[in-house]
């Protein structure tokens, strides 16, 4: 797998000439520097907003959307009692709180985002995120874990991340916590003398002895990613009193606004203009291809044996490895799934079909069923069928409105693009069969008892559709093959030739990516 860009467990900073300034904001200074609210002020405003808070809250749990409450900043300690304050105010068994320090090792073997992807809440719910993405990125460029090119690939990873949430219809609301210098040198001198259960991390003191130049950073993350619906709330903290307040104030202010917002019942932005008709990929694939049942087995036998000490290369240098497969019913798909899993240890692989969403999936934004069952590192998942649903069957089926469709290109080829930079082994593959093909082997399985499970009246439905899905399935092809994530295109009217195909695809990529060379060097 390709190295990971982590932060080294003990962080140098870099001497820069870019940090030997004396680092000054109109961004931050914008915000209300020295504000305060006495006590009174304070217990009067408190008693009107937290009624309002826990009545917000449980009209979100009534409404189908999500609230994701991010909280980061240089002012590290006073995050704990900001989230204390929250579930004080409100009713704390419906806030969950997810914080992020250094990835576990679990985390450390799964793509960057994958445990953010698993702590978003369901529609209805809140979560509050401490510490997550940016603090991270801006640890690693500082101590030059990455380069500029990384940091800015992560900045708009970020940025896509959060804009798919959104257009699910999440609430994302961003705030970041900030302490002048001068300020946060004596809340260091404090806590260190006072022997606070809040003592300061290294982290704190890293954000101390290198002010500059994290500002800088930060100042930059934050211009980057202050996204339309998902702008920064940047707040002073000097006060703890109007830190606090102003928090909830503005969370309160997001939270109902969006409930306004559905109960208006706001019609979607009506779908963009029809695109080019895509080239007929379908149509020019020549389908002929066949195997003597000699030369089949002779291949499959050798392959077979090749991908069984393969994947155990794979497992022992730590590659992950992610195969999806679509394609036309009775294309063949489990046939080949199969013949894959039947030459690897059951430990090294996971088969995981994908047929309707439960309930839970539903709640969720789209990608986030598949993000929870990415394979660890040095193992396999194996998708029959795949996230290509959102574009293919929801589509032609009505399920989806056409600008969900356009947006999912965008947010599926991000996907694919993060775990390919993780350095996952990605192979996509559709295998397609013509309409002779198609209806004979519907036939065999109306007669054969142990396959009748395998034909629908939906199958036959989809037949009847099939230029729909045709028409679909040569634009996902258009629009989702990339350089990094290219579709290979598997001609399946021979079963044989098509297993064998397959074989030899996984067994070349895991090769190349192993160091190993492949059967065609």
């Amino acid at each position: 797998m390709a190295a990971r860009h982590t932060a080294p467990p003990s962080l140098r900073i870099p001497d820069r000439a870019s940090a030997q300034h004396s680092w000054r904001s109109p961004l931050f200074e914008a915000a209300e520097i020295g504000a305060r609210i006495d006590r009174r002020e304070f217990e009067t405003s408190l008693l009107d907003l937290r009624v309002a808070l826990v009545n917000a809250q449980y009209d979100l749990r009534k409404v189908n959307f999500p609230v994701l409450i991010v909280l980061v900043g240089d002012d590290r300690m006073g995050l704990s009692a900001v989230v204390n304050r929250l579930n004080e105010w409100m009713d704390a068994r419906y806030v969950h709180t997810r914080v992020f320090g250094a990835q576990t090792e679990e985390e450390q073997h799964h793509p960057r985002f994958w445990r953010y992807w698993r702590a978003l809440p369901g529609r209805g719910e809140l979560t509050i995120f401490t510490g997550p993405w940016v603090l991270a990125t801006i640890k690693d460029r500082m101590a030059d874990a990455i380069d500029e090119e990384e940091f800015q690939r992560r900045l708009s990873h970020m940025m896509r991340f959060e804009q798919a949430l959104l257009d699910d219809g999440a609430l994302v609301l961003k705030f970041w916590l900030h302490l002048p210098k001068e300020r946060l040198e004596k809340r260091l001198k404090k806590a260190r003398k006072n022997g606070e259960s809040s003592s300061p991390h290294a982290i704190d003191t890293l954000i101390h002895e290198h002010y500059d130049e994290f500002m800088d950073l930060s100042e930059r993350l934050i211009r980057k990613t202050d996204i339309g619906e998902a702008p920064w709330q940047i707040i002073e903290g000097s006060d703890n009193r109007h830190r606090d307040l102003t928090l909830a104030r503005s969370i309160l202010a997001g939270l109902s606004a969006r409930l306004d917002r559905a109960r208006a019942e706001v019609p979607p932005p009506p779908p963009p203009s029809p695109d080019i008709e895509p080239p007929n990929q379908l149509a020019t694939l020549d389908l002929r291809p066949k195997l003597s049942r000699k030369e089949y087995k002779e291949q499959r036998d050798a392959l077979q044996d090749r991908l069984r000490t393969l994947s155990a290369r794979a497992r022992d240098q730590e590659v992950a490895t992610v195969l999806a497969f679509e394609g036309k019913d009775a294309a063949g798909k489990g046939g080949v799934i199969r013949r894959l899993s039947a030459a690897m240890d059951v430990e090294d692989y996971r088969i995981v079909p994908i047929g309707v969403p439960t309930d839970e999936e539903l709640r969720h934004q789209y990608l986030w069923r598949f993000w929870r069952h990415l394979p660890r590192r040095g193992r396999m998942v194996v998708f029959d069928r795949s996230w290509y649903g959102r574009v293919l069957v929801e589509r032609v089926e009505d399920l989806v409105d056409e600008a969900t469709v356009r947006r999912a290109y965008a947010e599926i080829n991000d996907f694919e693009e993060q775990l390919v930079e993780e350095g996952v082994l990605l192979l996509k593959f559709w295998l397609h069969i013509d309409d002779d093909e198609q209806a004979r082997r519907f036939a065999a399985r109306e007669r054969t008892p142990y396959k009748k499970y395998k034909i629908t009246e939906e199958d036959y439905r989809n037949r009847a559709r099939w230029p729909e899905y045709e028409r679909a399935v040569n634009e996902m092809l258009a629009r989702t093959s990339t350089d990094l994530a290219p579709w290979q295109l598997v001609p399946a009217n021979d079963k044989g030739y098509a297993r064998v195909r397959v074989l030899r695809e996984v067994c070349d990529a895991l090769a190349r990516i192993t160091g190993e060379p492949s059967e065609r060097d």
